[in-house]
């Protein structure tokens, strides 16, 4: 110490021998610890003596601590920094719990034999805003008035920062008329430090609905710091209404029609009036009206205006559709075949009407025509008709009877030869029954599309006159067949099918000779008598013409 103390001294009587560096400059964050570099933090000397930082302050300048080569340190300082200052193993100067009083210029002095060197450094201290809020915000804001939005406030700065608005996302500039922005910066009287407050004056336009404002915090610290968005109520008179049809189309005749006026002010109208076809009619605390079982009648024009003024309207055409048919003949209808049947279709819609057919279910490409009925026309016919969102139907059952009728009577040889089948074949509805003039085995009976088909086995031990009756409730038919006994049958098949057929042979030859002998003997009647008038009268051999058409006459009967 006593070392020390010669060398201190020395140095004040020997000011010639300072040096005194240029001053360098920090930046320090208020609040954290302040470092402030000796010689800009490089290497000492190897033949230190010792390192001691002080600090200008009023009237001259304040010693902070000292640090021996190899000793420990020492506090000099008896203000506010004798329990905040240290040195770092490099001679940094360490200030802890930095403060706006703290901006000065600290020296570092660097003693070596023979020699003194001070580098000072002026400390500037620094602190980025709290995040910015908007306080005292409107309640809501009025179409084109210039309306107080709310106050930016930007807390505890140094030095203070500036403050920017934006909505959605676009910076909003003071123009004196619509936009008004008023800032101020005030200072805490204990910290120093500086609050930045922005007040912004708007005026809003409906188009301003939802929209974001915000406002920006800017300070040499950054980043830039945001408010939350704030959105406010925009209130502005009723310019347009619609009117919209809130049920789903196309209605029809019975529905329920619902109407609802929209406004466009804020807060929105609660009051309208619905013009139905001249009928005026006011809705209050509501902005529906519903038309409740409509007819065709309600097709037409309708309107809905704000409750205090008619000339805000708005108006929507109602189509009500409907459709009238009837079809004749309907329900049951009985005819007998072969009459005619006429059908008719009568419609009356507000468009254009679809018409489809089906009988049975199934499609028909064309209404049904029944000029002259038969039994297949015979169903249940369905006619549909449909126009916008309207269907319906109308349908008769056709039913065509008529009087039996026997289309074919046949007999067959049996597999065995030791019966007979007979089959008789009738038309007719309703169905008929069927009686044989014989008494018969494995009787079969089938009625299908208005079709009879009868068979029975009968054994003949005679040659029968077999007599089929087809009866209905509407006329009785009958017919007969011969039937050979057995035997008979046994023996035209020994006779062979050949002598029937040479027999048939022989009876048309003879016919055919009876014939040319009944021409040949007309003709030479006729040449006699043609010769004789000749003689007697001089006419042409070739006869009359009454003459000549009697003998075409007579040979077309001989050829027959």
């Amino acid at each position: 110490m006593h070392s020390t103390g010669f060398y201190i001294g020395a140095i004040i009587t020997s000011a010639v021998l300072l040096q005194v560096n240029s001053l360098d400059s920090i930046i320090a964050l208020y609040g954290e610890t302040i470092e402030v570099p000796c010689n800009k933090g490089a290497p000492m000397p190897e033949n230190l003596m010792f390192v001691k930082w002080k600090y200008n302050k009023a009237g001259g300048s304040g010693d902070l601590l000292t640090k021996s080569n190899g000793q420990e340190v020492t506090i000099l300082a008896k203000d506010s920094y004798k329990d905040r200052v240290s040195i770092s193993p490099n001679s940094s100067l360490l200030i802890a719990d930095g403060t706006l009083a703290d901006q000065n210029t600290f020296t570092c002095m660097v003693v070596v034999q023979g020699d003194v060197k001070e580098y000072p450094v002026n400390v500037t201290v620094q602190k980025r805003p709290l995040p910015p809020q908007i306080n005292d915000k409107a309640l809501e804001l009025e179409n084109g008035k210039l309306t107080t939005l709310g106050e930016c406030v930007a807390q505890d700065a140094h030095p203070p920062a500036s403050i920017t608005w934006s909505k959605n996302g676009e910076p909003l500039v003071h123009d004196g008329k619509t936009i008004l922005i008023t800032s101020a910066v005030t200072q805490d009287p204990a910290t120093h430090l500086s609050t930045t407050s922005s007040k912004l004056e708007y005026s809003a336009v409906k188009g301003d609905v939802g929209a974001q404002f915000v406002c920006t915090a800017k300070h040499v610290q950054g980043p830039d710091q945001e408010s939350p968005p704030e959105t406010f109520t925009i209130r502005y008179p009723t310019e347009k209404v619609t009117l919209q049809v809130v049920s789903k189309g196309p209605f029809k005749e019975g529905d329920n029609v619902t109407l609802k006026c929209k406004a466009d002010g804020n807060p929105p109208p609660t009051s309208f009036n619905f013009h139905l076809k001249g009928q005026k009619v006011l809705v209050e605390d509501s902005d529906s009206y519903t038309l409740t079982d409509v007819t065709r009648e309600v097709t037409g024009e309708y309107k809905c205006s704000v409750a205090d003024d008619d000339s805000v309207e708005d108006a929507k055409n109602i189509s009500v559709n409907f459709l009238d048919v009837s079809l004749s003949p309907s329900g049951s209808i009985v005819k007998n075949v072969g009459d005619r049947l006429e059908v008719a279709v009568q419609k009356n819609a507000s468009g254009e009407v679809k018409v489809s057919w089906t009988k049975d279910k199934r499609p028909l490409d064309k209404p049904p025509k029944f000029d002259k009925l038969a039994y297949s026309d015979s169903g249940s016919y369905v006619c549909e008709f449909s126009v916008a969102g309207i269907k319906q139907s109308r349908s008769f059952q056709l039913v065509v009877q008529g009087p039996p009728e026997i289309k074919r009577l046949s007999k067959e040889l049996g597999e065995d030869g030791q019966h007979k089948v007979l089959t008789c074949e009738a038309e007719g509805s309703p169905q008929p029954s069927v009686q044989w003039s014989v008494n018969g085995t494995d009787e079969q009976s089938s009625y299908q599309n208005w079709k009879l088909t009868h068979k029975i086995t009968v054994v003949p031990t005679a040659n029968l006159t077999v007599t089929c009756t087809v009866s209905n409730e509407l006329g009785m038919v009958f017919k007969t067949i011969d039937v050979f006994s057995l035997f008979e049958e046994e023996k035209k098949q020994e006779e062979g099918e050949g002598d029937d057929q040479a027999k048939l042979i022989v009876g048309i030859v003879v016919g055919l000779l009876l014939a040319a002998a009944v021409v040949g003997v007309v003709y030479w009647i006729y040449m006699k008598k043609s010769k004789q008038g000749s003689w007697k009268t001089g006419e042409k051999e070739s006869g009359t013409s009454e003459e000549s058409k009697k003998l075409e006459e007579t040979n077309h009967k001989a050829n027959v």
